[in-house]
């Protein structure tokens, strides 16, 4: 089966896909010996990759972890003001692995991880209409009208935000904790909406992310989706079998 360059490039754990179109812009990817310069390239079984001069290195199981991320560390493999990264975080061995989504910097909680850059494009996808779950804590009174209002979709700063299911949990003096599920979340969209509506997020825990949960899963911990778990959910076609796996695409 063929597929773009990129794709390859990400199934094998070097890169994100949008790195390795600039990996390609940059001359760095060779084809069957000849440098590519544009990333619109079918790759299969039988090509010859290289990058920077060594071959694509053999693509290991599809692997899939859940990581309790803590408040204080940005989802990134390098940040420019030089603030700690989810990835300075992770315990030695693990392969090359980029996250599924992003938690911002005060966010907390479910964080997927794997090391095949296709499958975290693919589950990041709208289309799979998967629900992200999150634990809320807000200051401010919190009301029905809001909730509906929640509900129904709200427009921010001229951004229309969809349709966002909330519960109150509980009250404790100022604040309130409630339960919200979204399908697609946008950058800090809890935070703006409750904004809007009068609150002020002083928590966000994301709980579940589709059929995958953070459970009882202690803060700052790691742990791997069992295979079994991951060919169930996912499909063969995102999991591939074991001998699949090959050197070059």
């Amino acid at each position: 089966m063929s597929e773009r360059i990129a794709k390859a490039l990400a199934r094998a754990g070097l890169c994100s896909r949008r790195e390795a179109e600039r990996w390609i812009a940059n001359g760095r990817v060779a084809v069957d010996g000849a440098v590519l310069t544009n990333p619109v390239r079918n790759v299969d079984d039988a090509s010859w990759i290289e990058v920077d001069g060594k071959p694509l290195p053999m693509r290991g199981p599809t692997r899939l972890f859940r990581f309790h991320k803590p408040a204080g560390l940005v989802t990134t493999h390098r940040d420019p003001q030089g603030r700690a990264t989810v990835f300075d975080r992770l315990p030695a061995g693990l392969p090359r692995l980029v996250s599924v989504g992003r938690l911002d910097l005060n966010s907390e909680g479910l964080l997927l991880l794997t090391n095949d850059g296709g499958l975290e494009r693919e589950l990041e996808l709208p289309s799979r209409g998967w629900i992200r779950r999150y634990r809320v804590r807000v200051h401010g009174a919190v009301t029905q009208e809001q909730l509906t209002r929640l509900d129904r979709g709200l427009r921010v700063d001229g951004v229309e935000y969809g349709a966002i299911t909330a519960t109150l949990d509980r009250v404790q003096g100022a604040n309130a904790w409630l339960t919200t599920s979204l399908r697609e979340g946008r950058n800090r969209e809890i935070r703006k909406v409750m904004v809007a509506l009068g609150l002020d997020v002083t928590r966000l825990i994301r709980v579940a992310y589709g059929p995958f949960q953070l459970a009882e899963l202690p803060r700052g911990a790691i742990a791997e989706v069992p295979r079994g778990i991951m060919r169930a959910v996912l499909g063969r076609d995102l999991v591939p079998p074991l001998a699949h796996h090959r050197r070059s695409a």
